[in-house]
């Protein structure tokens, strides 16, 4: 038989896969390379349940009061290794840690079923070799949840503010896991008290799965209104820039129609030598002449969105200049171009609006740079300070990151392509490039 020590060294292990599991929905966000984080972190966990284990073999005590601790060090580890919002990284923790109990307790039924004559506050090592295979196999089973589902909503900005309540859940489950542990583990063989115990494990697995999958239904319906606002808003833009378009077509027509009164009454007062009247009415011609309207693109989605923003930007007297050499269709998805594009060009409207008239610039540039990359540049001129917290952009307009700038870095690096955001002082630029996405990624 395997010597006692390692019991409670063993109930502590099952740290490892759940630190595992953790980082799995993580990798987008990963502030060193993986490498790196497991060099850190598989020693820091193997030796803090090591000492948890042996101090809780010499008192004489149970893993549970010793757990929180260990979990809290390796938290702290966790939080600092990820380039991600702490509300986020700390509910992936607490729903790791909710099923993680209710899997202890699953075990600790095992046995207490046993009849083994378990009189030592551990696990049984046939409970034990129970409780490691529960926790290995949850982990395999939730890689692809974890990989997919669970790093879909960690990206999901429309629904950043759910984050910050949501922890409350897996911590009302764990308190739960906690609360229907037997103070006195002999009496459970009285009765139906087992059998109690049993079932009310399984009705607390049930509903904190049922409210993780409202969850995820919810961030999903969520996600496709706003992802259906956004198709509106830049349907909005085309028509827009189309009505703007007509209106300067028959503004043109107009004009022709009346050029031959105007060069009928030129020629007549050429004839008669009034220089004077006829540079007066020369000057009021001209300003009779309508605006040229702007066709920024070829592309009718992204010419809406430019020209919208081109409007805006002639509205707010900030000189810009927009070169768009963008084919129809596009390489990439349409939608995240139009995403990306609107960021960054709102971004540098509000930047503008904040510098002095004389300062003001905005530069956009964008074109292919094969049949399956873009290019975007987009320049602008700012005042005052670019906060900069762990390479994340903070916001100028709320507390924490800029939402914006974290979107497009998202778009970028899904479909395997790459953002870069500098400053100097005075010029913000954001340089993109988008890949158009392979069938297998």
């Amino acid at each position: 038989m395997m010597p006692d020590i390692l019991r409670p060294i063993l109930e502590f292990a099952v740290i490892i896969p759940g630190l595992l599991l953790a980082y799995l929905p993580m990798k987008e966000h990963y502030r060193v390379r993986p490498v790196k984080i497991f060099v850190r972190m598989f020693p820091l966990a193997v030796f803090l349940c090591t000492a948890a284990g042996i101090l809780c073999y010499m008192l004489k005590a149970r893993t549970l009061w010793a757990m929180p601790a260990v979990i809290l060090i390796i938290g702290i580890g966790y939080l600092h290794s990820l380039n991600i919002s702490r509300w986020k990284s700390v509910n992936v923790l607490l729903a790791i840690c909710a099923v993680y109990t209710w899997l202890s307790n699953l075990a600790r039924a095992s046995d207490l079923a046993a009849a083994s004559g378990n009189g030592s506050p551990w696990f049984s090592f046939r409970a034990l070799l129970l409780y490691h295979l529960l926790c290995w196999a949850f982990t395999l089973l939730a890689w692809f949840p974890a990989d997919r589902v669970a790093d879909t909503l960690l990206n999901d900005e429309n629904i950043a503010q759910t984050w910050y309540v949501f922890w409350i859940l897996p911590l009302t489950f764990i308190g739960l896991n906690f609360f229907i542990n037997p103070i006195y583990p002999e009496n459970m063989k009285y009765g139906r008290i087992m059998l109690i115990y049993i079932v009310i494990s399984i009705a607390i697995l049930i509903l904190m799965l049922l409210f993780y999958t409202l969850f995820y239904l919810m961030a999903r319906s969520l996600n496709r209104n706003v992802r259906l606002q956004q198709e509106n808003q830049f349907l909005s833009m085309q028509q827009t820039q189309y009505d703007n378009l007509q209106t300067a077509i028959e503004e043109t027509r107009q004009v022709r129609h009346d050029m031959r009164h105007h060069i009928h009454t030129l020629s007549s007062l050429a004839e008669r030598g009034e220089w004077d009247t006829l540079k007066t009415y020369l000057a009021k011609a001209q300003k009779s002449i309508p605006e040229a309207g702007l066709n920024l693109c070829d592309n009718p989605a992204i010419d809406g969105v430019a020209g919208h923003y081109g409007m805006l930007y002639r509205k707010n007297n900030i000189p810009f200049s927009m070169e768009l050499d963008l084919p129809s269709p596009l390489p990439v998805s349409e939608m995240d171009f139009c995403l990306v594009l609107s960021n960054l060009l709102e971004n540098a409207l509000e930047a503008s609006l904040r510098t002095s008239p004389a300062k003001r610039q905005i530069k956009v540039q964008a074109c292919p740079h094969s049949d399956q990359i873009l290019l975007l540049t987009v320049k602008n001129t700012y005042e005052g300070t670019v906060t900069e917290k762990n390479g994340i952009f903070q916001s100028s307009k709320r507390r924490g990151s800029g939402v914006g700038l974290q979107s497009v870095r998202r778009i970028a690096e899904k479909g395997g392509g790459c953002c870069r955001f500098t400053h100097d002082g005075e010029t913000f630029t954001a340089n993109i490039m988008l890949r158009k996405k392979s069938p297998d990624a």
